[in-house]
């Protein structure tokens, strides 16, 4: 899977504890953007970013790294989808300890992402 060897990753750049905690956490946090394009259609990308943000700090499926991996997950899925994420190193450690502690919630995740984003250029021919 995509997401775990995100983490691996992350354990052997920065350190910490490899493994899955908790498989059910971790298959529920990959679930949360599935369900809420399913659920809320028109969700926009950032949304969706923050809920696998949301998912995976909060969940705390990982032994270790759970802040680490759902950031990268975030900007992952961004890129993917064509978004460019800007922001300073402090400004992303305020916020993804802010989603750890509880004091950042999802809508807030999802606004603040959106703000440090590049929309996609529209597709169509060129000028």
């Amino acid at each position: 899977m995509v997401v775990d060897a995100i983490h691996l990753d992350q354990i052997r750049e920065h350190g910490g504890l490899a493994g899955i905690r908790d498989e059910s956490a971790l298959e529920a946090a990959l679930a949360r953007p599935r369900q809420k394009r399913h659920y809320e259609p028109g969700t926009s990308i950032p949304a969706l970013a923050a809920a696998y943000g949301f998912g995976l700090s909060r969940g705390h499926p990982y032994r270790d790294g759970n802040k680490r991996v759902s950031f990268v997950v975030m900007v992952a899925f961004l890129e993917l989808n064509g978004w460019r994420f800007t922001a300073t190193e402090e400004e992303v450690v305020a916020a993804m300890v802010a989603l750890a502690a509880g004091t950042l919630d999802e809508a807030a995740l999802a606004g603040w992402l959106a703000s440090r984003c590049k929309k996609p250029r529209a597709r169509g021919r060129a000028r």
